[in-house]
């Protein structure tokens, strides 16, 4: 099935600056077998591992982590970009490439003991994972694993999130 996935996947180079080649998931979430396959995919490791509740970080990741947590009969949760959310938040910074950004969740979005999934379309050099980690663990909740459509390998994100469970459907 991953095969399925993979050709769904466009490559788009020099985007969105030269010598960047850009993974494009919209023809995936484009053809509805293969995004099936795809939610399928990143349900199934964790179906078993008590799962609360499924956060997705925005923006594809709300796109995979909704699909994610109807499956699995749970809530969602968003992870967004600063000022996005309208209640009280707390938020975490990680390093990019040329600067840092941030993420946010409301403070009641996790409750404590819960088990949370995180779900996103890529990881690639693992902060804004590794920040997301950060907020729910501060919530108290335990993140059982990550969900992941795109893993670019050659950024080491994995080295970022030790001991954390990451199912990668497609590698680079």
């Amino acid at each position: 099935m991953a095969d399925v996935i993979r050709k769904l996947i466009r490559d788009v180079p020099d985007f969105p600056k030269p010598g960047i080649l850009f993974r494009d998931i919209t023809p995936l979430l484009r053809d509805p077998r293969g995004l099936n396959h795809c939610i399928d995919l990143l349900t199934d490791p964790f179906r078993d591992a008590g799962v609360d509740i499924v956060a997705g970080v925005e923006s594809r990741g709300f796109i995979f982590g909704t699909l994610v947590s109807q499956r699995l009969g749970k809530g969602f949760v968003p992870i967004r970009k600063p000022g996005k959310l309208p209640c009280e938040t707390v938020s975490a910074s990680y390093e990019l490439e040329y600067g840092t950004d941030t993420v946010e969740i409301h403070r009641d979005a996790v409750e404590k003991g819960q088990r949370v999934l995180l779900v996103d379309d890529l990881i690639a050099t693992g902060g804004t994972l590794e920040a997301a980690r950060k907020l729910v663990t501060t919530l108290g909740g335990e993140i059982v694993g990550c969900s992941i459509v795109i893993e670019l390998a050659f950024l080491k994100g994995r080295d970022r999130l030790p001991g954390l469970p990451i199912n990668a459907l497609l590698t680079y």
